[in-house]
């Protein structure tokens, strides 16, 4: 997931900058389109076989319900902090500390992800060199990129954004001319499941266990709400998700139907990128370099901007008081130093796990991020009726969608792998609560000294 520092390159204040519903939308399939589709479906599919599609359409859906109540929260009331403003009003105060924490560690893994996602994908021309390694270089580049703060930096992210459509519509390309008989293909290399044992190669539980990886590639929907802010028509946000949501579960669901097509689904793993996997035995020498050195270059303007993010939220958070002030202190750097030295804490943290357990990092972090991020698309759908009068068909999504979220949680408890993924998840939470319990003691000791008139 991608979240620009600033869309447009001009400020809201000045007015300038407005983007129309359609730009939006476009600007939304860039920013949600990351890594953990390009490398992380593969692990979807390895658990499932092709039955990942389905965990992809439950999600779109989820993701299409979440998307539409936000935007109807948004026109009654535009707020910059968008699903955290909203919590907040909600249920108070400890709602939107929790929401902006969860959703600052959600950020931070996201990070990390890509961190370990672009290590891995270099290790294609460099094999021997240990993924720790790598993942520091990386990391080195992402904190300079938020030091030097470029402004044409936004102009590039945009272009990025485009590189990894264009990666996909490669992939697509490609594919399509195999299978009539190109690059030494034939349509009878696409193998369509024929029974519902190809079709759910790990039975429903395998299926039950991938849904993670297909909400965690519509990670991002969220920041839609806050992006809506530079629309020149803010009624128009729930048409721009929309469309936004439309054309990207149809490139996902087209890629991966013609990934999982070419090649067995044991052959996909955590390691590779499940396109270049399935295009991997024909006569396309060019494809994997190109197409890895193009979601390296895309993954990075995706890992550097998330940077950017967790960076500025802190700083936000700590002005609104829920953070530390510490953190809000400015210095001679053009980013808050205390701020940016959690940020490069956190990352020399997932360093440091993945020289311990290189070989299943990416899916252990890929697994807490998504979970994060869902666990705000179930603050911002109990938030709804809290705000705005719903109607029956609106408790009827809610649920739906809540349901669906509830079992992609519950999804990552049945697997080995994925379950460490839900406890990393559940300890943070746990840390917040137990900062808000904090908060409010505090509180209470304070009213008792100050008693209300005095």
């Amino acid at each position: 997931m991608e979240i620009p520092a600033r869309v447009g390159g001009k400020s809201e204040k000045g007015g300038e900058g407005k983007l129309k519903w359609w730009q939006l939308s476009l600007i939304g399939v860039g920013c949600t389109i990351g890594t953990g589709y390009f490398l992380g479906s593969g692990i979807g599919i390895f658990k499932t076989g092709p039955s990942f599609i389905i965990a992809f359409i439950l999600a779109g859906l989820t993701a299409m319900i979440v998307s539409e109540i936000l935007g109807k929260m948004f026109i009654q009331d535009p707020q910059e902090g968008s699903f955290r403003t909203y919590a907040k009003k909600a249920y108070g105060r400890w709602a939107g500390f929790s929401s902006g924490w969860v959703y600052w560690f959600s950020e931070m893994l996201i990070a990390g992800s890509q961190l370990t996602a672009l290590s891995i994908l270099t290790r294609f021309w460099f094999p021997y060199i240990p993924l720790w390694v790598l993942a520091s270089i990386y990391a080195t580049l992402g904190i300079i990129v938020v030091l030097i703060g470029t402004k044409g930096f936004e102009r590039v992210e945009n272009i990025f954004a485009v590189m990894k459509v264009a990666a996909i519509f490669m992939f697509i390309i490609l594919a399509i001319l195999i299978l009539f008989g190109n690059f030494g293909g034939s349509v009878s290399d696409f193998t369509l499941p024929n029974s519902m044992d190809s079709l759910f190669a790990n039975g429903v539980i395998g299926l039950w266990t991938s849904l993670i990886f297909g909400f965690y590639a519509f990670g991002g929907i969220e920041i839609m709400g806050i992006l809506s802010m530079r629309l020149q028509n803010k009624n128009e946000v729930i048409k721009s998700t929309t469309v936004m949501l439309i054309i990207l579960t149809s490139i996902y669901l087209i890629s991966i139907f013609l990934a999982s097509g070419f090649a067995a689904f044991d052959q996909f793993n955590a390691q590779e990128s499940p396109f270049v996997i399935a295009l991997a035995k024909y006569n396309l020498a060019f494809f994997p370099h190109v197409f890895i050195g193009g979601i390296i270059i895309a993954g990075f303007s995706t890992m550097a901007a998330s940077l950017f993010a967790v960076t500025s939220m802190l700083l936000t958070m700590a002005e609104d008081g829920d953070a530390p002030k510490v953190f809000a202190k400015k210095g001679k750097l053009k980013v808050p130093p205390f701020a940016l030295a959690l940020t490069i804490s956190v990352l020399i943290l997932s360093i440091i796990i993945s020289r311990l357990v290189p070989d299943r990092v990416y899916e252990y972090i890929t697994t807490a991020a998504g979970l994060m991020l869902i666990y705000n698309w179930f603050f911002i759908l109990v938030s709804f009726p809290k705000l705005l009068k719903a109607t029956k068909f609106d408790h009827v999504k809610r649920f739906l969608a809540m349901f669906l979220i509830l079992l992609a949680v519950s999804g990552t408890i049945l697997d080995d792998t994925n379950r460490i993924g839900f406890f990393v998840s559940i300890l943070f939470i746990v840390l917040v609560l137990i900062v808000i319990l904090f908060m409010r003691k505090g509180k209470k000791k304070n009213q008792n000294v100050y008693p209300r008139g005095i």
